[in-house]
């Protein structure tokens, strides 16, 4: 089951860096097939315009990839510096750092990313930087937290009695003593962006049609849930999977390194 699961996760690697290569179809071409079902000539059908499902999802998979991965690593990032430097200069810097997290937090990750993503307009771009301005308060805290456990070990002290700085510790033996616990969080939080990005696209927030998004193909298709059921399930599937997928990678990685 894990194989499955990190088999879903390569595809949309392969999907990434293939892009439009694989697809057995254009995925913005109309057809006269309407509405056919799953069959060997459409893999996973096709929709309400004749458009093969399995070329769209193909199509849509790099736009939770780029996203996702985009702000992981921003946040990691800017929420590791925050939170390590907020941790050892303390004062006004540490207090900002917890009111501005207590108030990200305060607010479902979702509705907040649809209020800003509509504020900013439409766009990959757009959602990118919505997503991005949201996700980074968790890291901060968690680098904080990781910060002040380090903060008391003896080789710190001893690089205080050497005159080093505050940027110089940090770099130096603080962040490389966080880093692994910053990487394993971050990678079980991979499917939780891929997660909220799905959401707001089923809004109709983000890609517009006819580019294909998961999210948004399960939006458009939902009324045919019944007599159609394909054409919302199979996206609607993939999303869960690929969190799913995320997970139990962040899983294995943690055991990995726990282990090591």
């Amino acid at each position: 089951m894990v194989l499955v699961f990190l088999g879903i996760a390569l595809v949309q690697a392969i999907a990434t860096a293939l892009g439009n290569r694989i697809t057995p179809y254009d995925p913005l071409q109309l057809s006269s097939l309407l509405h056919s079902p799953p069959s060997w000539a459409h893999l996973l059908g096709t929709d309400n315009f004749g458009r093969d499902v399995l070329s769209r999802v193909i199509t849509a998979l790099p736009n939770d990839a780029e996203i996702s991965f985009a702000v992981i690593f921003v946040a990691l990032v800017v929420g590791t510096l925050i939170g390590t430097f907020a941790a050892f200069m303390g004062g006004i810097l540490e207090e900002a750092l917890m009111r501005a997290t207590d108030v990200f937090f305060a607010i479902p990750a979702l509705i907040l990313a649809i209020a800003i993503a509509v504020a900013l307009g439409n766009g990959l771009l757009n959602i990118n930087f919505a997503l991005m301005i949201i996700w980074w308060p968790a890291y901060a805290r968690l680098a904080r937290g990781e910060a002040l456990k380090v903060s008391h070990q003896n080789f710190i002290e001893a690089s205080r009695l050497a005159g080093y700085g505050t940027a110089k510790i940090v770099f130096s033996h603080v962040i490389p003593n966080i880093f692994l616990t910053m990487i394993v969080y971050a990678t079980l939080d991979i499917g939780t962006v891929v997660l909220v990005y799905s959401g707001i696209s089923y809004f109709g927030i983000g890609v517009l049609p006819p580019h294909p998004e998961l999210g948004n193909m399960v939006s458009l298709n939902i009324d045919y849930i019944l007599v159609y059921p394909w054409l919302p399930l199979i996206p609607g599937v993939i999303i869960a999977l690929l969190v799913v997928s995320y997970s139990i990678f962040g899983d294995g990685l943690r055991d990995a390194l726990e282990a090591g």
